[in-house]
Order: C-alpha cells, then sequence, then structure tokens
C-alpha cells in the first residue's frame, strides 16, 4: 500500500450509481436521436401516427403490459395519509367566567415532553432504512451512535486526567 492510497477518499456508491444512470440515459437518448433520424421504416413516426379519435363519453384504463421479471422487481409500499398534527378543539368549556383561558395542566405536561423530544422527522420511512443500514454503502446508525459514543467517552476520559493532573499539581506547590 502507497502513502497516496492512504488518503484517499472512498468512492460514494450512490454517486457511482447516479453516474451510470446518467450514462445510460445519456446512451438511450443517443438511440432515439438516431432513430428519428434514420426514419425507421417498420414502425412509423410519433408526428405521422397521430390521428384525432372520436371523443367517447366512456373511458377505459387498461394498464400497460409488463413483463414477469419487471413485475418481480416493483414494490409498492402502503403510505400514510394521515395530517402531522390536529387542530386543538376550542369550547367555551375552555374559558372561565371573565374569558380568560383555563389553566390546562396536560396541555403544559404534553408540551413539555414535545420540547425534549424534539421534531419528528419528515420521512420515517428513510430514518427507519437509515438506522438499519439497508442502504448500499452507508453505515448503519448505530454504528455511528457507537462511534460518537466512544469518542465522547475518550474525550471525558482525557479532561479529567487533565483536570486532576492540573489538581494534584496544585496541591503538591502549596
Amino acid at each position: 500500500m502507497t502513502a497516496m492510497g492512504l488518503f484517499k477518499k472512498k468512492p460514494d456508491p450512490i454517486s457511482e450509481r447516479a453516474r451510470a444512470l446518467n450514462a445510460e440515459i445519456a446512451a438511450l437518448e443517443s438511440q432515439i436521436k438516431k432513430l428519428e433520424q434514420t426514419g425507421d421504416a417498420g414502425s412509423p413516426s410519433p408526428d405521422s401516427s397521430f390521428v384525432q379519435q372520436p371523443t367517447t363519453t366512456t373511458a377505459t384504463f387498461s394498464p400497460p403490459a409488463v413483463s414477469e421479471k419487471v413485475a418481480s422487481e416493483i414494490v409498492f409500499e402502503k403510505v400514510d395519509q394521515k395530517p402531522l398534527r390536529s387542530e386543538p378543539v376550542v369550547t367555551p368549556e375552555h374559558y372561565n367566567d371573565m374569558g380568560l383561558r383555563k389553566f390546562d395542566l396536560p396541555a403544559l405536561v404534553q408540551r413539555v415532553q414535545s420540547f425534549f423530544r424534539g421534531k419528528p422527522s419528515s420521512n420515517p420511512k428513510l430514518v427507519s432504512y437509515l438506522a438499519a443500514g439497508s442502504v448500499q454503502g452507508l453505515r448503519p446508525l448505530r454504528y455511528e451512535k457507537r462511534v460518537a459514543r466512544n469518542r465522547f467517552i475518550l474525550f471525558t476520559s482525557g479532561l479529567l486526567l487533565l483536570v486532576w493532573g492540573i489538581l494534584a499539581w496544585v496541591l503538591h506547590n502549596r
């Protein structure tokens, strides 16, 4: 292993995949342009094949044909369509005789708890994927947490040793 290899940044697999997909897209676009220029006689061109059909009142939808290989790769995930937060219900019972809002202890406790919890993630599915380490090339969050915890323990112990050494030196020189 050379010294130059030590400081070389590891390639990002997501960026590599994006570059590969962009190259595929460029190749397909060049094929499309080539076919348009040659004027393939076997298939009609998009401009000449357009014939206006009479409109009908009943529309039928037929999904495009999908090969078995592609059909086995398609995965649909259920998307929750619930609102992020609900509006609090305000009724006359929430106000006293003077028209001031009554003290609401459960709401106060809930506000304090939400302050310490932090904001919920906007994409919980992505968070679960990252935590499980199922994105290729990225470390799982549990590994990152362990590294951060070990770094904190090392830094704290070093700081305690430094303070203890300074304190011992001050007490010894009295």
